[in-house]
């Protein structure tokens, strides 16, 4: 059984990594704050369709802060979704905000309605912690899935990602007879390679989703994280690995069920293939962000040494062990997914 650690400590953005976020254009100046939407004065708890308690609170303010708080949202989603055009805010009402109070980041969900149509969005807003940060751009460079958050000081704005959560879909979805198990194993085998690769941490079910697509033949499945605290922060190199969470054992077992050696690492191998051709295409970012990440302080020197020992001895590879940063960490399994690459 894995174990995380219980309180992740949140780590701030440093002078260079906040360049970094600027020069790429994730830093903007927002006219709302997280610690402004704390201000709330009552809350009630959330039930799902079961009438389970979800561990979200909708929270509600003063009367004299919610034209300003409401205001101040709609902007907030202008800017992310349509670079600052304020002429559909008119049209836009904020219908919920939730506050979250499990795990870590204690975020606030906003569910925005257009009035014209009823279409409702979500997005959240949360405290800017430099490890998940780290994870947010790395998910959008390496990975398939074009990330879209934004930050402001300690705020940081993020897009919801839309799926069906790892937890609900064995529940709900996983036993459907139009549904190809070989698939679902494929893509949960190239999800737990990526993780793996960029060092993502505790992706237990209920921190990833299943977007499903129907095909003319078939039904696709695509994973996608949706939690980055725990990029490169912890020391065991389980954690990294979904495949050892027991949350996921369901997805091992229909790996095992339906996929054989050869065609797991035909899989895997599909996967590093791919992650390195972002590499390739995105290096001026990946070098300037490594430049960052190299010398950033987002783990503890025990983490540090642990991941390096085990990730040395995972690959047979002596440099894992000398690395003093997980900055040093994520630049090795990368250029040993390059060198492979070119074999």
């Amino acid at each position: 059984m894995q174990t995380i650690s219980r309180k992740k400590i949140f780590f701030p953005i440093n002078a260079a990594f906040r360049n970094y976020l600027k020069m790429y254009e994730r830093e903007v100046k927002l006219p709302i704050s997280y610690e402004e939407l704390r201000y709330y004065d009552q809350s009630i708890a959330v039930y799902d369709k079961e009438g389970k308690d979800t561990l979200w609170e909708t929270v509600f303010y003063p009367q004299s802060m919610v034209h300003a708080i409401h205001a101040g949202l709609k902007r907030v989603y202008s800017i992310l979704k349509a670079g600052g055009d304020q002429a559909a805010e008119e049209h836009l009402h904020i219908e919920n905000i939730d506050y979250c109070t499990f795990g870590n980041s204690h975020p606030f969900r906003i569910k925005i309605v257009n009035n014209y149509n009823e279409v409702y969005d979500y997005f959240y807003i949360k405290i800017a912690d430099a490890s998940r940060l780290y994870g947010l751009e790395l998910e959008h460079i390496l990975s398939p899935y074009w990330m879209n958050f934004l930050i402001d000081g300690n705020t940081l704005v993020e897009e919801h990602i839309a799926g069906v959560p790892g937890d609900q879909f064995i529940l709900h979805y996983l036993n459907r007879p139009e549904f190809n198990p070989k698939r679902i194993a494929k893509e949960f085998v190239k999800f737990n390679e990526r993780c793996f690769v960029r060092l993502l941490g505790d992706m237990r079910s209920y921190n990833f989703i299943f977007d499903i697509t129907p095909d003319f033949d078939d039904v696709q499945f695509r994973i996608r994280a949706i939690d980055f605290d725990q990029q490169f922060y912890e020391g065991r190199r389980t954690l990294y690995m979904p495949q050892y969470f027991k949350e996921n054992r369901v997805f091992v077992e229909l790996a095992i069920k339906h996929l054989n050696a050869e065609v797991v690492k035909q899989y895997q191998q599909e996967e590093r293939a791919v992650i390195a051709r972002r590499i390739k295409v995105q290096r001026h970012r990946i070098k300037d962000l490594r430049d960052v990440i190299m010398t950033d302080r987002v783990s503890f020197p025990e983490k540090i040494q642990q991941l390096g020992n085990e990730l040395a001895e995972y690959y047979h590879d002596p440099v894992f062990a000398r690395c003093k940063t997980m900055g040093e960490i994520i630049e090795r399994s990368l250029k040993r997914l390059l060198v492979s690459s070119l074999r």
